[in-house]
């Protein structure tokens, strides 16, 4: 798994260096991160943020191929009687997208998606404060979907939902669910 998204990385990089310079993209935005466990409900949100490149080529006058690399915050919370377990997962992901413009500013977008966890920290205050240790897997995996407007000057604004597919512990059903909103421009 681990040289699969080392190959998939490579391949992002090696795509956003081939486009021209004024192709390539930062996003940056608001994320409201969950986890379901066992097909569950889902847990509190978690607010975080995401910041990264991403380049779009055209195959159509209607349709493009969108690589990201992105740094994004998510995990989850629980609050019951007892206090608040926080859940704090880094991951640099790879979304690579196909996105369909149904008029020249407004697109759908959808796409798998590819997680490398690269911290993970454990809060809890409650009546016994102190520390959980959990050991989230280090490999994530899902896909988007979501929409969004490009305005004539090149400034995006999208919304998507990524629906993670890989468990997130050992033990157990607890898959990533993550509601990001973004900006992105040229550099």
């Amino acid at each position: 798994m681990k040289c699969l998204i080392l190959v998939l990385f490579l391949d992002v990089i090696a795509s956003l260096n081939a486009q021209d310079k004024s192709n390539i993209r930062v996003e940056a935005g608001y994320n409201l991160a969950a986890t379901t466990f066992d097909g569950a409900d889902e847990t509190d949100q978690r607010h975080g943020f995401h910041v990264g490149l991403y380049s779009e080529s055209f195959i159509s006058e209607s349709y493009s191929i969108q690589p990201e690399i992105l740094y994004s915050q998510q995990g989850y919370k629980i609050t019951n009687s007892s206090g608040t377990f926080t859940q704090k997962l880094d991951y640099i992901n790879v979304p690579v997208l196909l996105k369909a413009y149904l008029s020249p500013n407004f697109f759908l977008e959808v796409g798998p998606q590819i997680g490398l966890a690269i911290s993970h920290k454990e809060e809890y205050n409650g009546i016994f404060n102190g520390s959980l240790s959990y050991n989230p897997t280090n490999f994530d995996w899902g896909f988007n979907f979501g929409g969004g407007l490009k305005t004539d000057s090149g400034i995006n604004l999208g919304v998507r939902y990524h629906l993670g597919l890989e468990d997130l512990y050992d033990e157990g059903k607890a898959q990533n669910r993550v509601l990001p909103f973004s900006i992105g421009f040229d550099l």
